[in-house]
């Protein structure tokens, strides 16, 4: 699992993030505090970087790749299901620390809203030795998954491959990825690394923190002048594209029923990738990109389902009070 990748294609995707096992529990109401909760508890890939690049592979990008960090608990199901979603995988073995965890309470009441419990064992654990420069042969873009940014190893790891690409010429995109873990690290800290980047996708609630300012819109504007293109992904409301300081376009929502809100930004992020990898404009690889969230929140987890199938294989769980 820890070999090099070799070149492929011109027009490949490289993504560098997270890769964890989520634990999807779906519970209909409040939370009951010191007894037992009804709920349909799912084991499923994930991670932002992982779920990013599943998406783009599933958009049709042509080649995508993924560098994350992973504990040998869990290394071979994890290569095992991005391969079968049509990823190229480079997981590098952690031997002190496990694969990263990801509890997701589920709500499902209308909005189908998550709350996440977060151990990130193995996946923040990427460091500027885990990169090789021929990572880049062949690849037409870099996607860095913000997670990256909130450990010390794996935000030198980004500084590494955010420069690497540069050199190259390669353009960088990043997503956020977390308001809670944007307020520990900093808005700053977080905007100086911005300042390197091609591409932003935050989601409204971080592009309204990393701005102070109420209306993903205006915020969108802002950040744009910053970063030279800046797409404010806003759920129901659809996205905002911005460039050098101006507004492109307001693009709508694809109706949905939501079920699970779990990877609907990675969604979006992976098939926007996809999308300007193939030639799109970027207020049509938002398009693209809102509708591959209406179908993500359909689908219990972050991923998108497997090719020629509806659902990859899960382990399930059903709890009740008792």
């Amino acid at each position: 699992m820890d070999q090099a990748v070799t070149a492929g294609p011109a027009g490949a995707l490289l993504v560098v993030g997270d890769v964890v096992t989520d634990v999807v529990a779906r519970h209909r109401g409040p939370l009951a505090a010191g007894t037992d909760t009804a709920a349909v508890v799912r084991t499923l890939p994930g991670g932002a970087g992982a779920n990013v690049a599943c998406w783009a592979a599933h958009a049709g990008c042509a080649e995508v790749r993924l560098l994350g960090r992973v504990g040998a608990d869990a290394a071979d199901w994890h290569e095992r299901e991005l391969v079968a979603a049509g990823v190229r995988p480079r997981l590098v073995i952690d031997t002190e620390a496990a694969t990263g965890t990801v509890v997701c309470l589920v709500d499902t009441g209308a909005a189908a809203e998550r709350t996440f419990l977060t151990d990130s064992g193995a996946s923040l654990r990427l460091e500027p030795a885990d990169w090789t420069d021929a990572l880049l042969d062949g690849v037409a873009r870099v996607h860095l998954s913000g997670y990256l940014l909130f450990t010390d190893s794996s935000r030198a790891l980004a500084e590494v491959a955010l420069a690497a690409a540069r050199t190259r010429g390669v353009p960088v995109s990043l997503d956020p990825a977390s308001a809670g873990f944007l307020v520990e690290l900093g808005v700053d800290r977080f905007l100086a690394f911005a300042d390197g980047l091609d591409i932003l996708l935050p989601s409204r609630d971080e592009a309204c923190l990393l701005t102070g300012l109420p209306d993903p819109a205006d915020a969108a504007a802002k950040l744009s002048r910053l970063v030279p293109l800046v797409v404010a992904k806003s759920g129901a409301d659809g996205a905002v594209v911005a460039r050098s300081g101006t507004v492109l376009a307001r693009v709508p929502a694809a109706p949905a029923a939501p079920r699970d809100t779990t990877g609907a930004g990675d969604a979006f992020t992976g098939t926007f990738l996809a999308a300007l990898l193939a030639g799109a404009a970027p207020a049509e690889a938002a398009a693209r990109g809102c509708l591959a969230g209406a179908r993500a929140v359909e689908r219990v987890g972050g991923r998108p389902p497997r090719p020629g199938t509806e659902a990859g294989p899960v382990a399930e769980t059903r709890s009740s009070a008792g």
